[in-house]
């Protein structure tokens, strides 16, 4: 088998076992990332700083001296900052920004032994849902529909794109957003698991398009300092990996109490993969009816109905709830997120660092400096950030949209009397054309209809995938769990994950 087909916890074994060293794994993963240029999941490659962290591993583990990651290549997605190591949010506002420190989550990472291979890419400052906002061009989805016929000189030529001029047909599928470039590197095979963040769906969402597993832990489980703010309340950061074990394995590292987040919880961090393949017998499943939304594929529904049947046969209790302020949370995410944001955004006037435009005087300075820095996205949102903060409309929108947010947490709150984990879809779809929704605000921000529940009420939420669509793209189940419970939303997706026996990978094509 390639090195790089390996998952995280195969390559783990195989290094202890001496089979391969980290370099010979690590330059596998490198010539891999090379080859997958056309797919524009990494906007920064650090080869030579990735040898020589594996370098150093290998000498660590002769040493005896081998963490629980030890030799193991990752991606960070480029929210995360990086000492030394550029850092953009994949805006131009930070196109040259360098960070003199590094992120806590990815210092974790480091000091459990594993390697960085490079930066990748996501949606402008993490406000997108299809990777199409980043200032480095969209990334391609490696999945393909069945009966397209991609041509990989034409991808490249896409993915340099920042104008999204796409072709006929599209083509192209999205990987899902912001964390499109994590998710693609992973079901590529262009990294052993990735770092990613979550504000309403953007570890779950990208996990479901492109069939790997990705979980948002409780709010305040990982820390957020280092990380590239958008909405501080909503922002937490997660793993996408191969497996639900790997993806246990990876937030075990990046979990923990850090005191320069005051979000951040001080609770032990327990070792979660001891809890993937425990049993569920006994464990009684919400299946919220709120979640059947109209015009959902039939597909999309007769998976959630398989979901359900597996979990009944490894012991569950299926148990209808209610989750009444469902349909308020969209619009009640997109008020609070765009608030956050614009204030969160505030903070690039050209003065410190990142871009700065010429002008006759600071306002101008500022003016111009926001105007060349951030794209149509981003200023859509701090429109409505700042318009839902003024005087006048304050009340009207953001401390109404506050209030609903309580109710939804409520709602959950009244829910975990009836069960102990949520089983729903991840997604309203599989993976759509580059191109397709990026017209449409709305429909695009209709793809976390089903994932942004989790992040109001900063609960735990694991997508993984299921099964195919008739088109042979990936479909994802998403378990949502109890605050601080990731125990029980890992030993589910366990169980699924083992009933449904997701074995399709993206055939190559780059």
């Amino acid at each position: 088998m390639s090195l790089t087909k390996l998952t995280l916890k195969g390559a783990l074994d195989g290094l202890s076992k001496r089979e391969f060293t980290s370099v010979e794994l690590t330059r596998a993963h490198i010539e891999a990332v090379e080859a997958a240029r056309p797919l524009n999941a990494y906007i920064l490659e650090t080869p030579d700083k990735a040898l020589d962290m594996a370098a150093k591993s290998d000498a660590r583990r002769a040493l005896g001296e081998a963490g629980p990651l030890e030799g193991a290549p990752l991606g960070v997605k480029d929210l995360f900052c990086t000492d030394g190591v550029r850092t953009t949010a994949c805006s131009k506002i930070l196109e040259n920004f360098t960070p003199t420190y590094e992120s806590t989550v990815t210092s974790q990472l480091w000091r459990d032994g594993a390697v960085m291979l490079g930066k990748l890419n996501l949606d402008q400052f993490a406000m997108g849902s299809s990777n199409e906002t980043s200032y480095f061009g969209p990334v391609i989805n490696p999945w393909r529909a069945k009966g397209a016929n991609p041509n990989p000189k034409a991808g490249l030529v896409l993915a340099k794109l920042v104008d999204k001029k796409y072709p006929e047909g599209y083509d192209f599928l999205t990987p899902g957003g912001s964390s499109g470039g994590s998710a693609a590197a992973v079901a590529a095979d262009l990294c052993l698991g990735a770092t990613a963040t979550d504000t309403g769906g953007s570890i779950r969402q990208p996990a479901a398009f492109t069939g790997t597993v990705g979980i948002k832990p409780t709010y305040g489980r990982c820390s957020r300092w280092g990380v590239v703010a958008f909405a501080s309340s909503l922002d937490q950061a997660g793993p996408i990996a191969k497996t639900v074990e790997d993806a246990a394995l990876l937030l075990t590292s990046m979990s923990g109490h850090d005191p320069k987040d005051s979000t951040s919880l001080d609770v032990p961090v327990p070792d979660f993969t001891q809890f993937v393949g425990k049993s569920v017998k006994g464990l009684r499943i919400g299946v919220p009816k709120e979640y059947r939304i109209d015009g959902m594929p039939a597909e999309i529904e007769k998976l959630w109905q398989d979901g359900i049947a597996w979990l009944k046969e490894a012991g569950c209790e299926i148990v209808d709830i209610s989750l009444p302020h469902t349909k308020y949370a969209l619009p009640a995410y997109y008020i609070v997120a765009p608030a956050e944001a614009s204030s969160n955004l505030a903070r690039y006037d050209g003065m410190r660092y990142g871009l700065r435009e010429d002008g006759a005087n600071l306002t101008e300075i500022y003016e111009k400096t926001r105007a060349a820095g951030f794209g149509d996205e981003v200023k859509r949102r701090i429109l409505i950030g700042t318009y839902v903060l003024s005087a006048g409309y304050y009340d009207a929108y953001y401390l109404k949209a506050l209030k609903v947010r309580r109710r939804i947490a409520e709602d959950f709150d009244h829910a975990w009397e009836k069960c102990d984990a949520i089983l729903t879809p991840t997604a309203p779809s599989a993976a759509f054309g580059l191109g397709e929704n990026s017209s449409d605000p709305i429909a695009m921000y209709l793809n976390d209809v089903f994932t942004v529940t989790t992040n109001l009420a900063g609960l735990p939420g694991l997508s993984l995938p299921a099964g195919l669509d008739a088109n042979g793209l990936p479909l994802g189940l998403q378990i949502i769990g109890k605050p601080l419970d990731e125990a029980t939303v890992f030993s589910v997706a366990g169980a699924v994950e083992k009933a449904a026996s997701f074995s399709a990978k993206a055939e190559k094509w780059w």
